[in-house]
C-alpha cells in the first residue's frame, strides 16, 4: 500500500509500468569496491616499490623477503586501523550532525518545515503536491531528522558492522595485494622473481582498472591502462630511491 507521499508522486508523475525493475541501491557494494581497491592497490604497489628499492640497493634475496613480509604483515594492520578509525569518524560525525539537526527541529519547526519545502520545490513540486510532501515528511519526527541528515546535507549512517567489515575488507585486500608481487621470490630465482612480479602486479592493477569501469563507469581499456601506469610509476620511485642509496654507498 503507497503512503501518502507516495500517491502525491504517483499523481504527480504517473505510476510506474509492471515491467519496471525495482531500484535498487548500491551503497554497500560501492563501499566494498571501494575498500577493495583502496587496500589492494596500496598493498601492491608499496611492497613493489619495496622490491624494486631492496634490489637497486644491493640486498640479499633474504633481505627482500625479509623486509617484505614485515612489511606486509604491518602495513595490512596498519591500514585496517586506518580504515576502521576512518569510519568511526564518520558514524560520529553522523550522530553529532542528526543530534545538532534534531535539535534545531524541535527548537524551530518551521524553519525546518520551510528547508523541507525549499527542498522539494528544488525538485520541481510546487501547489499542493508540494504541500502534501511536506506535510508527510514532517509528520513524522524520525522521518523528518532521515529527510534533513540525507537531503539537506548528504550523510548517510553508518552501522556498527559496516565499520568492522570495512576494517577487515581493507585488511585482507591489503595483505593479498602484499602477497602478489612478493611471493614469487618465495620460490624462483631473483631475475625470474622479478620479472613475475612485474607481471603479476601489471595485470592485477588492469584487472583492477578494468573491474572498477565495468561495475562502476568508465572505458575499461583507458582505466586499466590508467591504474598500470599510476601503479608502477609509484613502485619505480622505490628503485630511484634504493639506486641512489646503492650509488652513495658504493
Amino acid at each position: 500500500m503507497l503512503t501518502r507521499l507516495g500517491r502525491a508522486v504517483r499523481a504527480a508523475h504517473g505510476p510506474d509500468g509492471p515491467d519496471t525493475p525495482p531500484h535498487r541501491e548500491q551503497h554497500h557494494k560501492v563501499n566494498w569496491l571501494r575498500d577493495v581497491i583502496l587496500g589492494g592497490q596500496d598493498g601492491l604497489v608499496n611492497i613493489l616499490g619495496i622490491i624494486l628499492g631492496v634490489i637497486a640497493g644491493g640486498g640479499s634475496k633474504t633481505v627482500l623477503l625479509a623486509a617484505g613480509f614485515a612489511a606486509a604483515i604491518t602495513e595490512s594492520i596498519s591500514m585496517g586501523a586506518v580504515g576502521y578509525t576512518s569510519a568511526v569518524s564518520e558514524r560520529d560525525y553522523y550522530q553529532a550532525e542528526q543530534a545538532r539537526e534534531a535539535a534545531e527541529i524541535d527548537a524551530t519547526p518551521e524553519a525546518e518545515r520551510q528547508e523541507i519545502r525549499d527542498i522539494y520545490a528544488a525538485k520541481g513540486f510546487s501547489g499542493d503536491l508540494l504541500e502534501q510532501v511536506v506535510d508527510t515528511i514532517t509528520a513524522n519526527r524520525e522521518g523528518w531528522l532521515s529527510t534533513m541528515m540525507d537531503e539537506e546535507l548528504h550523510l548517510q549512517p553508518v552501522q556498527t558492522p559496516d565499520i568492522m567489515r570495512s576494517a577487515v575488507v581493507i585488511t585482507i585486500a591489503t595483505l593479498i595485494g602484499h602477497l602478489i608481487p612478493l611471493l614469487p621470490f618465495a620460490w624462483l630465482s631473483r631475475t625470474t622473481a622479478l620479472v613475475t612480479a612485474i607481471v603479476l602486479s601489471a595485470a592485477v592493477l588492469f584487472g583492477v582498472g578494468v573491474y572498477e569501469s565495468v561495475t562502476l563507469v568508465g572505458d575499461w581499456r583507458k582505466n586499466g591502462l590508467k591504474m598500470v601506469v599510476i601503479g608502477l610509476g609509484a613502485a619505480a620511485v622505490g628503485f630511484l630511491i634504493g639506486r641512489l642509496f646503492h650509488t652513495a654507498g658504493g
